[in-house]
């Protein structure tokens, strides 16, 4: 696939940037609750392209082979190794210990330095074709996938992006998305890391795509992925910034699979991006922060009209008033 000289020339200074390794290896009664409270302090530090190793985990034999289960739960993050090296690390280390002694999680972290390229290969293994809805289907394009010609198969190498599909966060943003969306909708999504959910609302039938997220790395993987898939160019607008502070349109939908403190900041000005009568869907939100969302979301004049829960996540449908 040709992306152009300027992208092809980007993607080659990604892969000889230099990445710290973090991963924490815990024991806890609740495996599912302990991933789910360590992701949340990862994504609290914009740190999103994880992976998460569990030792029972198991893979249809259709659906790949070379997967070998790791020894230890653990979840792993990647950051640039940069001036904010020594800060992540400090912040990362200081909400574990109190997660430990708040929640009796415990933990060991171990840093390792490492390259894009080799980070790539190492999670790959792990990373399968997964039916998201009755007719939605991420598909890894390193993998094989034989579905039937009714299905809808989502593209994605997510790189150093978050998005892979497999997350409870991102296939309940699928699932609503598929349900709210009418064709020619016009859709953006706010943090779009791997660019899954504009993949999604444009084989969905969006008329114009847009996503934001403040990573150069995720952008540039997000435009691949759009490309991959096939997307016309002309329908799609990748925009690097914070939130929708560079956004100067309004859409049909907007989605953020954020984190709760940042989809609580996000609230205060996203009726600047929505349409009235638009619909806002917000995942990413741990249960215990279920409350103070919907509170807010109420007060600035939205219209709960749906909620999903999967594995101590939350995602919620909204329209505008």
């Amino acid at each position: 696939m040709n992306l152009g000289t300027l992208v092809a020339k980007r993607l080659l200074q990604i892969l000889d940037m230099k990445w710290i390794e973090a991963k924490v290896v815990f024991d806890f009664d609740d495996k599912q609750l302990a991933m789910d409270l360590i992701a949340d302090i990862f994504y609290e530090l914009d740190i999103t392209g994880l992976v998460v190793e569990e030792p029972d985990i198991e893979f249809p034999e259709d659906w790949g082979k070379g997967s070998t289960p790791p020894e230890h739960y653990a979840v792993i993050g990647y950051f640039p190794r940069d001036e904010k090296t020594r800060t992540r690390r400090r912040v990362l280390e200081k909400n574990l210990a109190r997660l430990e002694k708040k929640n009796g999680i415990t933990y060991k972290i171990v840093y390792s330095d490492i390259e894009e390229s080799d980070w790539a290969n190492q999670w790959k293994a792990f990373f399968q074709p997964e039916k998201i809805t009755a007719n939605i289907v991420v598909k890894p394009t390193w993998r094989q996938y034989l579905g039937n010609p009714d299905e809808i198969i989502l593209e994605i190498d997510p790189g150093m992006a978050f998005g892979t599909g497999t997350h409870p966060t991102t296939g309940m943003c699928i699932t609503m998305i598929e349900k709210y969306l009418n064709k020619g909708d016009s859709f953006l999504d706010v943090g779009t890391g791997s660019g899954i959910l504009m993949v999604a609302a444009a084989k969905l039938g969006a008329g114009r795509v847009w996503g934001t997220d403040n990573d150069k790395v995720a952008a540039n993987v997000a435009c691949k992925n759009l490309m991959q898939n096939k997307i016309a160019k002309a329908t799609f607008n990748i925009i690097t910034g914070n939130f929708i502070e560079k956004v100067s349109a309004q859409f049909d939908v907007v989605v953020a699979n954020i984190t709760s403190k940042s989809i609580l900041i996000l609230l205060e000005d996203i009726k600047k991006v929505l349409l009235k009568k638009g619909t806002f869907i917000c995942s990413g939100i741990i249960e215990e922060d279920k409350n103070n969302v919907i509170k807010k979301m109420e007060n600035l004049g939205f219209e709960v009209i749906e909620i999903l829960t999967k594995e101590n996540w939350v995602s919620i449908s909204s329209m505008l008033r």
